[in-house]
């Protein structure tokens, strides 16, 4: 493939082209960035029962939480004991499966394999949790995913596999605080993280890195795609 030069300044000029609504893009996701980070900056931090008490009377507003996250209740499943915060059980098949592939003489054959396949999920979770000494709904929290525990077997091809959350662990949450409570639902609790850890993860702006990582093979694929069109049109 020979390049003209007619599509070296076609593709230099695709190149400001897509450089410029990208600095638009990125200009109004940075902006959008800046205002919903600005809600983080202005929270008040909490670490003391007392604090955190004051702000729920007094509907502080936006807040970094740290403290423990201690289950008053526990769940578990009989075949496995213990105690947990949360606790979920995923059912898998040893399922059998076909496929065609081709072999290094081109003649294609079915080929069958297995693998363990999800059936059925359950889990349960306890009913009130305290944070930082003040009692809440564990339904008012999205608790990380739980670590692995074990696998029960039922038969050759069933087994279950069980994954749970401690009763207690340390962490941060961000919340609006009003009218005596936290938000309702989905206040994410990150896991053994402090408050400046959480506020740097929240404000990061990985996600313009991830833009112009994404544009620039946008750009870059464009103007490969271009190269390989028919471009005689220049040339007229």
């Amino acid at each position: 493939m020979e390049i003209t030069k007619r599509e070296v300044v076609a593709s230099v000029i695709i190149i400001a082209i897509m450089l410029i609504l990208g600095l638009s893009i990125g200009d109004k996701l940075s902006n959008h960035m800046m205002d919903q980070n600005s809600k983080y900056y202005r929270a008040i931090h909490v670490n003391a029962t007392e604090l955190f008490q004051y702000g729920l009377d007094t509907s502080v507003g936006n807040a970094f939480i740290y403290g423990d996250l201690v289950a008053e209740d526990t769940v578990t499943y009989p075949e496995i004991g213990g105690e947990y915060l949360a606790v979920e059980k995923i059912k898998e098949e040893y399922t059998m499966h076909t496929r065609t592939v081709t072999d290094s003489k081109g003649k294609s054959h079915t080929e069958v394999y297995y693998t363990w396949d999800e059936v059925s999920r359950d889990n349960k979770e306890s009913q009130k949790v305290v944070f930082l000494g003040i009692e809440f709904k564990t339904s008012q929290f999205n608790i990380p995913s739980g670590d692995y525990i074990t696998t029960k077997y039922e038969s050759s091809d069933i087994r279950n596999k069980y994954y749970g959350y401690e009763i207690s662990s340390t962490g941060t949450i961000f919340s609006n605080l009003s009218n005596g409570n936290i938000e309702q639902k989905n206040v994410p609790f990150f896991k053994n993280m402090t408050i400046e850890q959480t506020l740097q993860n929240l404000t990061s702006g990985i996600y313009i890195y991830i833009f112009w990582g994404v544009w620039i093979v946008i750009t870059a694929l464009c103007v490969y795609g271009f190269y390989y069109m028919d471009n005689n049109w220049l040339n007229n």
